[in-house]
């Protein structure tokens, strides 16, 4: 894509201060969808933000910030849209409590009530710079990672659990070992490296080793079971799952088993972070994701635990999936030169696109999985930005990554995020945040995903992660002093 220079950001957004609304309720009469007013527009900025005493969690030092970069940003929308969606997670989906004497806290995705190890990981990520300078935040974290590491006991497979057993859950009637504490059994290898994530963050930030306690150790060594299953070195693997659907890409292939992968070392995944079912089975982005998520668990485990043997267990795994990486994940692209696949089997077969969900092809540096300096990355970033990748879209409303969870012509939030973190360009910076703050349809808040067409035309009024996703861009972005670069946006 050439670049182009967007430091005027004309935003004429449908103005809908309410609450959530679904998004065909969003379409205000045809003489009010575009606001040219820009006084009446800033007037119109008032929170949108629960009533205080409506709020599950409140937090000292998340508010503190908040008023600090609300100073700091001139640009009045920015500066609303960073109000509202920064604390969304804490005030909407964090349930705090105690159990058995330890902090549990139980964290909804969003609309749907029910909490997704990887994004339950991602929402609260966030709020860790913050637990120093907050003793109820920082207990509330340590809550979120206790749960964590429970949930993964209960079953290492699932993604989504439910807050205590439902025996007629939604998803009950899945072909696959299903319990009552589980919302949803797909097998994602995210669901187990986002805890590794958020603990070992947590602990270096604060310090607090509480949280690695027998239920931990139990974790690490059903993560490894797992992973090890995964690999199929030895046959298919314990992991089955089919679901009456007409979703083609909610069910597996070949009586729930998926299609055959050739034992390397990589570690199969039967859905990506979207929830679809993956093609080739071992993903690449969250094979890489499970190399650094083992490495950190291995330091936890040799400094805090001192359990070396656990830990070399880790590294140990950890380079077998790297160096089968180094073989297998690559692909010579006609146009673009040597590129990471987004799956691959081991027999040769390669697909070839992004999903906007995270891990991602282009969210990698943004983990930590790969240097963003690496120029296979940097290959891959220009492919999965154009329209070579057949999930890129670019339309009237904006440019991004869908995926088929959604379906065609629909682009995520999340993708365009993903390219700001990822940016060593101040003008694709700026691309990027403009787009965000003209395709919330007025809300004020990120949404799962919007027409190319038209932002009005969304998915999911209310999604956490993409909300607090987008809070903590805006404040990556203030700390690393771009603040005179987001307020050139206007």
């Amino acid at each position: 894509m050439k670049k182009r220079n967007i430091g005027i950001c004309i935003i004429t957004t449908t103005l809908l201060m309410g609450g959530p609304a679904k998004a065909t309720e969003l379409i205000l009469a045809k003489d009010h969808t575009n606001v040219v007013n820009q006084a009446a527009e800033i007037a119109a900025y008032k929170s949108n933000r629960p009533p205080v005493n409506k709020r599950l969690f409140k937090s000292k030092a998340v508010e503190a910030e908040i008023i600090r970069v609300k100073k700091l940003l001139t640009n009045q929308k920015l500066a609303w849209m960073f109000e509202n969606c920064f604390p969304n997670t804490l005030e909407t989906t964090v349930h705090y409590r105690t159990t058995d004497g330890k902090p549990d806290t139980f964290v909804y995705t969003g609309d749907i009530h029910a909490m997704w190890l990887r994004d339950s990981g991602a929402q609260v990520w966030p709020y860790v710079q913050l637990a120093n300078e907050d003793k109820e935040l920082k207990t509330m974290l340590a809550g979120v990672i206790n749960r964590q590491f429970k949930l993964i006991n209960v079953d290492p497979f699932a993604n989504a659990f439910n807050d205590g057993p439902i025996p007629d859950g939604h998803w009950k009637t899945d072909l696959t070992d299903m319990n009552d504490e589980m919302h949803e059994r797909k097998w994602e290898i995210d669901s187990l490296c986002y805890p590794l994530r958020l603990a070992y963050h947590y602990w270096k930030t604060t310090g607090d080793t509480s949280i690695f306690d027998a239920e931990w150790i139990k974790a690490i060594q059903n993560i490894l079971t797992t992973f090890r299953d995964q690999q199929r070195r030895d046959g298919r693997g314990s992991y089955h799952f089919q679901r009456v659907t007409e979703r083609a890409l909610d069910t597996m292939t070949n009586d729930g088993w998926g299609n055959p992968v050739k034992p390397v070392g990589l570690i199969a995944s039967s859905f990506r972070p979207s929830d679809d079912a993956t093609t080739f089975q071992f993903l690449i982005p969250s094979n890489f994701f499970a190399v650094s998520s083992l490495r950190k668990a291995a330091e936890i485990l040799t400094e805090v635990n001192n359990r070396p043997e656990l830990a070399k267990e880790c590294t140990d795994l950890a380079g077998e999936v790297e160096t089968a990486l180094r073989k297998y994940a690559t692909y010579n692209h006609p146009k673009y030169g040597t590129i990471y696949a987004f799956e691959v089997d081991g027999f040769g077969n390669h697909l070839l696109m992004d999903d906007a969900n995270v891990p991602s092809l282009l969210a990698m540096p943004y983990l930590g999985d790969v240097e963003r300096t690496d120029p296979i990355y940097e290959n891959t970033r220009q492919f999965v930005w154009s329209t070579e990748n057949p999930y890129f879209w670019r339309g009237a409303a904006g440019e991004g990554i869908g995926g088929p969870h959604i379906g065609v012509e629909m682009i995520w939030p999340m993708s365009i995020m993903m390219r700001a973190f990822t940016a060593t360009d101040d003008e694709e910076i700026r691309d990027c945040i403009c787009q965000l703050i003209t395709t919330d349809a007025g809300t004020g808040f990120m949404h799962e995903s919007f027409s190319r067409h038209d932002a009005a035309n969304f998915t999911r009024p209310w999604f956490a992660w993409q909300n607090t996703l987008f809070g903590e861009l805006i404040l990556k972005l203030v700390n690393d002093g771009k603040t005179d670069l987001l307020n050139s946006i206007y």
